[in-house]
């Protein structure tokens, strides 16, 4: 497993890496007992870093990596994310008392001293602009609850704010086939200030694995049900913002970039990790065989440039302007 520097963090972490989101809830039913298969499986190759929050599953991801790293906290790294318990536009959400207790709360959760990275969950440009939550996480790191800390952000904008904040030392973004803009600014900036990038959604919410038609259903409990065209939140989170429609249009359109990299799912992974700013890339999963096939992207060769010019061109002429929200 190859790894890359977060950062000035001081932490090396797999360029593969898995968020959580997905065996905590929102993405239909979760078998506990697979997940913890899954994570075993995919320490067992290299991965060393894993990102949840205190939301997914009201804790229930934070638990389960308690009990899948137990005993290996000093080799495997954990960054998980707050602010989204409380209203993510009241400016108390983001005082010290509260932050304090969600971190606590964390810790104990994942059975932790200390936090790797801690992540302020997707709050608003207006919140960020105040400045109170990095005095209250500056406070945090000097007590050495916490390791390093960054922000989950929706838009290059807010990026390209953080980046200015001196504490900040990772930034999560949505990066992929479908979602090209950082690569003009966000990416050349956070490297010239060795700011970590954690690439979230890289397969779309599943449609860069190219397995979906138009006639592709989910469950009631899946955001890609719930939250299609943003009903419960960020609509960007959900298909990179894309009406689901179009995006299994356009993720036909794509098909062959799989040709010699197995399948669409490791060549969209292996496109982003072409990039040297990007630090990882977090995919989600729900069991083994997910785990075994986003990890298959070790095999996949690099993209040409031609390659690259020509996926750059796809995405100006025909995917920016379906883009919904703000990004």
């Amino acid at each position: 497993m190859n790894q890359r520097p977060l950062g000035r963090t001081g932490l090396t972490v797999s360029e593969v890496s898995f968020g959580t989101w997905a065996i905590g809830g929102s993405w239909g039913q979760t078998d506990d007992a697979e997940s913890l298969r899954a994570l075993a499986k995919a320490m067992e190759e290299g991965v060393n870093f894993f990102d949840t929050a205190d939301v997914y599953g009201d804790g229930k991801s934070e638990r389960l990596l308690a009990r899948a790293t137990k005993g290996k906290e000093d080799r495997i790294h954990i960054a998980t994310k707050f602010c989204r318990q409380g209203d993510i536009s009241d400016p108390q959400t983001y005082s010290e008392q509260r932050v304090r207790q969600w971190c606590e709360d964390s810790l104990k959760r994942l059975e932790r001293e200390t936090l790797d990275l801690y992540q302020i969950h997707c709050p608003p440009l207006e919140i960020l602009k105040r400045g109170e939550v990095f005095e209250v996480l500056d406070k945090l790191q000097r007590e050495g609850k916490i390791r390093a800390y960054g922000v989950s952000v929706e838009t290059v904008e807010e990026g390209l704010f953080c980046l200015e904040q001196p504490g900040v030392q990772a930034l999560q973004i949505i990066f992929n086939l479908f979602r090209q803009k950082p690569i003009a600014e966000l990416l050349p900036r956070a490297a010239a200030q060795g700011v970590g990038l954690l690439v979230r959604l890289p397969l779309a919410s599943g449609l860069l694995t190219g397995k979906f038609t138009s006639d592709t259903r989910f469950e009631q409990q899946d955001h890609r049900s719930f939250n299609r065209n943003g009903e419960a939140f960020n609509v960007g989170e959900t298909f990179a913002g894309l009406p689901f429609e179009k995006g299994v249009e356009l993720a036909s359109k794509l098909s062959w970039i799989a040709e010699g990299r197995g399948n669409m799912t490791r060549a969209s992974l292996r496109w982003l990790l072409d990039f040297p700013e990007i630090t990882c890339v977090i995919p989600g999963f729900r069991n083994v065989r997910q785990v075994e096939d986003n990890l298959g992207v070790r095999e996949a060769g690099p993209f040409s440039a031609e390659e690259h010019a020509r996926l750059r061109d796809f995405y100006k002429e025909q995917v920016q302007e379906h883009i919904r929200g703000a990004y």
